[in-house]
């Protein structure tokens, strides 16, 4: 039995993620924490946290987590470069899973967009769209630069992210990753990879309609991390698509 601390637990996610966690045999809730909640009173219960609440919360959770040797699954997103660096040196010490979006279909587009990008190669352009529901706080979404950088990196790190176009911008360079955020209504999140090339297209997309895939794949993501060695890891290791 995995005892499963929830952070941010009544947020949207936090609230499908509780739901879920009761419903699945091998899981207990110890502990559902939101702001005005001290994480370090129910801690030492748990054998893993799982974190989706706001990014300046962050480095206390990782803290407490690495303090007390406790596994974590990071799914707050927003952060900067400089609290990312802060929360990967604790992955020195504890076993950290983290991915911009824990749905099993959307990390199986990760793997499909690299392989696209790696056949298809640079004579394609890329174009990656995503929307989201009108609440969502960051723009572009975690997914959608996890997809950018899966271009980039099978495209040799070469290609420039460009985030919306506006006035006379010339044509478009070869080198480039467009990315482009949609936001209204109520929408879970969907998120679309273009690859264009004279002649054809190519498209890859996945929409979601209920958060509670992001909440199992979390919560799979809680049960199987705890015991294994410190480190960083992605959903792509928890499903075995890693390498």
């Amino acid at each position: 039995m995995t005892r499963v601390v929830i952070h941010g637990s009544r947020g949207r996610m936090g609230q499908v993620l509780a739901v879920c966690a009761r419903r699945t045999p091998d899981l207990r809730v110890v502990g559902e924490i939101d702001l005005g909640d001290d994480l370090a009173t129910v801690i030492g219960e748990a054998d893993v946290v799982v974190d989706f609440s706001l990014a300046p919360a962050t480095a206390r959770v990782v803290e407490l987590c690495s303090r007390h040797g406790k596994a974590l699954v990071l799914g707050t997103t927003g952060h900067t470069p400089a609290e990312a660096d802060a929360i990967r040196s604790h992955a020195r010490r504890i076993p950290l899973v983290w991915s911009s979006n824990y749905s099993t279909g959307v990390n199986v587009l990760f793997w499909l967009t690299r392989k696209a990008a790696e056949i298809l190669g640079p004579g394609y352009d890329c174009e990656i769209i995503e929307v989201h529901h009108r609440l969502k706080k960051d723009a572009p979404s975690g997914t959608a630069l996890t997809l950018a950088e899966t271009v980039r990196a099978a495209r040799g790190g070469e290609a420039v992210l460009r985030h919306g176009r506006e006035g006379m911008v010339g044509e478009r360079p070869v080198a480039e990753v467009g990315v482009h955020a949609v936001r209204g209504g109520d929408v879970v999140g969907e998120h679309t990879v273009l690859f264009a090339a004279p002649g054809e297209r190519v498209e890859l997309a996945h929409k979601a309609s209920s958060r509670e895939t992001l909440a199992l794949g979390a919560l799979r993501a809680a049960a199987w991390v705890v015991g294994r060695p410190p480190g960083v890891y992605s959903m792509q290791h928890v499903l075995g698509l890693a390498g």
